[in-house]
């Protein structure tokens, strides 16, 4: 039979057609007609099963006119092996109660599409038909049916050179004709293709409105009520694009020798695939903002249930922990340090857990010290010690991770980096967790150490600073912990020095005198360093004198190091995390000291330590001379080099008094009323105080903002 094409009538009726969207009044009574076919019984299918289905026939017959010359035998060895097990349970169900109804429109199709194609009224009569189904369901079955006669064919086509029954089958419909044909019937094909993808793509986004949760989501949501009032007329252009489709490939039985290349047909199927493309790109944005909204509001929901979480009494620390990490059970969430193992939270259960948050730009110096930290206590652990792990969780942007390969690099390794369990990937990590520890815990750039407890309860919103100063002894880094630890300290250089440096605790031992100074000035640091060690040796003390540069250890201070090694001036810190250390204690001693609610006024040491961050903020030279835990003096840089010049003017005081008093008096003597002290705090230091005091004088400092960025 040979095929009857479109008349010019049918195709302008096509052409206007073409022109008219959503908003078009006779789009609009179109509608109306469309809406009238629509009588749902209320049964629910759900269609997606089947439209998986019907997508794998698509894709599995000829993708292209030359894969018929392809041998069948050979296709069959490249085409992957039917997934059986996505059509068994629910599947079978659904098939069968819609096999009946997906032969009906099948042998409509077929009727309609075989003679004089009115594509309008075939349409109308496949809704109608349809009528008690839902629109989605409606789609999707009106596609099965057409993929049961295209799957048919190509299976013919595909076969008919190896398999005697396809080759008898082809015969009857002529198809060794047509691929006589086959260079002229490409555009077609194609074309036929092209429209094929564009219409599951609008069965994929009209199902997936259906699965829209409804507690997310409602017909209030303006972009759902406005994707729901096109659906109709887009289901109804699908299925004229099936009815297009199926005329071309019906056609094409029994043309044999009869055939006459035409472009018109390739022609119409492009006009059909452009304007379902339109109706596909609003409904997409539309579901686009439908997810964003659903997002929203389980952010809402998962951020709601964390404040939930915290209030309620846990008997051990997993629920926080899944909430806070990983909420699922379907893959291992963190990595070991050591071994770089994948472990499931399991390995945290009462336990405290220290959680490291911070994002990729985490000091290496920090690292560092805290690996340093975390290594001595697995290596001489104390009961308590042992009962202690951290975990670091990277707040990241999961879409500028996934775009940026160099953050993923970083991320990688700063993890291969650490001893300590960490997050799998910061994809894990929930957009909710990340705005919770951001409001709720005050992260912002800098990293925070939150500490909870074996039933999950926060112990301290932030330890690094009782991290910085004492180390695992701050466990189990508790508010009362920190007040017992505060109560055993006074202002000496053990608490200043700690640990950074083995060759100052050995001049203690000695018996040494100790001079620690800083500042950036380097004609200062000579003339101080130089006359120091005449006084010393004009007076015969054993003196040690260390640089400790500032708490921005960078260019200035690396190039006064190479200095002092060069003219051999004194004793020095060459690595910087050492520097950052020792001030990073200082800042840490000032946040620790704020957070207990202490100030100059009635705490001594913390007057002492609003002295070294004044000395630090002034950038020029400061010296601070100690003997033993009790003995110590400091002053800025002018006065305590004018001090040591006029040496010769007080050492015979020094038989009376000793040393250190005598210093302690010139340099008193020394002081004026009249002083600027500069004072720059950490601004991540916790809640910075309305009212500081200067620790010279006990006046209120007037107060400014400063942003500073010091990347020299």
């Amino acid at each position: 039979m040979a095929m009857i094409k479109q008349t010019p009538t049918s195709l302008q009726k096509l052409i206007k057609g073409d022109r008219l969207m959503f908003s078009s009044s006779d789009d609009t009574a179109m509608t109306n007609q469309i809406q009238a076919t629509h009588s749902p019984d209320g049964r629910e299918f759900d269609v997606k099963p089947l439209l998986q289905l019907v997508e794998d026939i698509f894709t599995r017959a000829a993708p292209t006119i030359d894969a018929l010359a392809v041998p069948a035998t050979h296709q069959a060895r490249t085409a992957d092996a039917l997934d059986e097990k996505n059509y068994h349970g629910n599947f079978t169900v659904i098939i069968e109660s819609l096999a009946p109804v997906i032969d009906r429109v099948a042998s409509e199709i077929a009727y309609k599409c075989a003679g004089v194609v009115d594509a309008h009224a075939t349409t109308m009569s496949i809704l109608n038909m349809l009528s008690s189904y839902s629109w989605e369901a409606k789609l999707v079955i009106t596609l099965a049916a057409f993929a049961t006669n295209y799957g048919e064919f190509w299976l013919v086509a595909q076969n008919y050179t190896s398999n005697q029954l396809a080759k008898s089958v082809a015969i009857l419909k002529q198809l060794p004709d047509i691929l006589e044909h086959s260079s002229t019937l490409k555009p077609r094909f194609d074309a036929v293709k092209n429209l094929i993808k564009v219409m599951l793509d609008i069965a994929r986004c009209i199902v997936e409105f259906k699965e829209l949760p409804s507690q997310y989501i409602s017909m209030d949501v303006t972009a759902l009520s406005t994707a729901i009032a096109h659906i109709p007329i887009t289901v109804y252009w699908t299925i004229r694009s099936v009815v297009a489709c199926a005329t071309q490939i019906i056609g094409l039985i029994g043309q044999g020798q009869e055939y006459i290349a035409s472009t018109t047909e390739a022609w119409e199927l492009s006009s059909l695939a452009h304007k379902l493309s339109n109706m596909h790109t609003h409904l997409a944005t539309q579901l686009g903002i439908c997810y964003k909204h659903i997002d929203e509001k389980k952010q809402l929901e998962t951020y709601q249930n964390l404040l939930h979480l915290f209030e309620m009494t846990h008997i051990d620390n997993m629920r926080i922990l899944k909430a806070l990490i990983y909420a699922k059970d379907d893959l291992l969430p963190l990595v070991e340090g050591t071994t770089k193992r994948r472990v499931n939270i399991e390995v945290l259960r009462r336990k405290y857990v220290l959680l490291l948050i911070s994002d990729l730009d985490i000091p290496q110096q920090e690292i560092s010290i805290l690996e340093q930290i975390y290594n001595e206590s697995r290596l001489h652990p104390t009961k308590q010690e042992s009962q202690y792990e951290i975990v670091w969780l990277p707040i990241v942007d999961p879409t500028s991770l996934r775009n940026d390969e160099n953050m993923q690099r970083k991320f990688e390794s700063l993890q291969a980096g650490m001893t300590w369990y960490s997050v799998h990937h910061p994809s894990l990590i929930d957009r909710a967790v990340a705005k919770f520890v951001k409001q709720e815990w005050h992260f912002g750039k800098k990293p925070i150490l939150v500490v909870l407890d074996p039933q999950g309860r926060v112990a301290c919103p932030n330890a690094l600073h009782m991290m910085w100063i004492w180390g695992s002894l701050a466990f189990p880094f508790t508010t009362m912990r920190e007040e017992t630890l505060w109560k055993e300290e006074s202002w000496r250089l053990e608490l200043l020095v700690d640990g950074i440096d083995p060759i100052i605790h050995d001049w203690m031992t000695e018996g040494r005198y100790i001079c620690l100074y800083g500042g950036e000035d380097m004609d200062w640091i000579r003339k101080f360093t130089s006359t120091a060690r005449a006084v010393a040796q004009a007076t015969g003390i054993p003196l040690g004198m260390v640089y400790v540069g500032n708490s921005n250890p960078k260019d200035r201070v690396r190039k006064n190091i190479a200095t002092i090694i060069v003219e051999k001036l004194s004793h020095y810190w060459q690595d910087p995390t050492s520097i950052w250390y020792f001030w990073v204690r200082i800042e840490s001693m000032w946040r620790s000291k704020n957070q207990l609610g202490k100030t100059p006024e009635n705490d001594p040491i913390m007057k002492e330590i609003m002295t070294m961050l004044s000395f630090d903020s002034s950038h020029s030279g400061w010296a601070l001379f100690t003997r033993g835990s009790d003995e110590m003096v400091k002053a800025k840089g002018a006065p305590f080099l004018t001090c040591l010049s006029n040496f010769s003017s007080w050492k015979d005081e020094i038989e009376k008094k000793g040393f250190m008093p005598t210093l302690r008096d010139q340099l008193k003597d020394l002081h004026t009323e009249h002083h600027c002290n500069r004072l720059v705090l950490p601004g991540a230091a916790g809640m910075i105080p309305e009212r500081i005091i200067c620790s010279d004088c006990g006046r209120t400092m007037e107060r400014f903002i400063m942003y500073q960025c010091c990347d020299e």
